[in-house]
């Protein structure tokens, strides 16, 4: 299943697509899908997005924003719960590296489910992470 995959770099997305695509990950349940003005803005500022996809269904979905030369902040990783465990998300990050310039690092803040999964491709877990929320 995971040969017919094809990936693509900042391939449009629309709003509706990436919320079925967060509906079918746990990474749905942080994000605001109901909200498509925000799921919209999301996608419209992010300015690099690495995209799989089988035939013309979104099946996963690497979203940053970065400056390409020193940080990359990945704000979602998230790949179908049908199409986990494939290597679509190691592939994601690939493709995500590719397009980065040395020494740029690539960040991300791992969602519950997903803690585990980072450490075991290559990330070294930093905790020096804060954040306020505006509400």
């Amino acid at each position: 299943m995971a040969d017919d995959i094809n990936y693509t770099v900042n391939r449009q997305i629309s709003a509706k697509q990436f919320i079925e695509l967060l509906r079918a990950t746990t990474l749905g349940e942080r994000r605001p899908l109901d909200d498509n003005s925000c799921i919209q803005g999301m996608l419209d500022n992010a300015n690099l997005c690495i995209t799989a996809w089988q035939n013309d269904t979104l099946v996963g979905i690497a979203r940053s924003v970065t400056d390409f030369h020193y940080a990359c902040y990945l704000s979602d990783l998230a790949v179908h719960q049908d199409f986990q465990k494939l290597g679509i998300g190691k592939k994601l990050l690939a493709v995500t590296l590719e397009q980065l310039k040395p020494p740029c690092k690539l960040i991300l803040i791992s969602a519950p489910a997903a803690n585990d999964y980072y450490k075991h491709i290559g990330f070294t877990h930093n905790p020096r992470c804060w954040v306020i929320e505006k509400a």
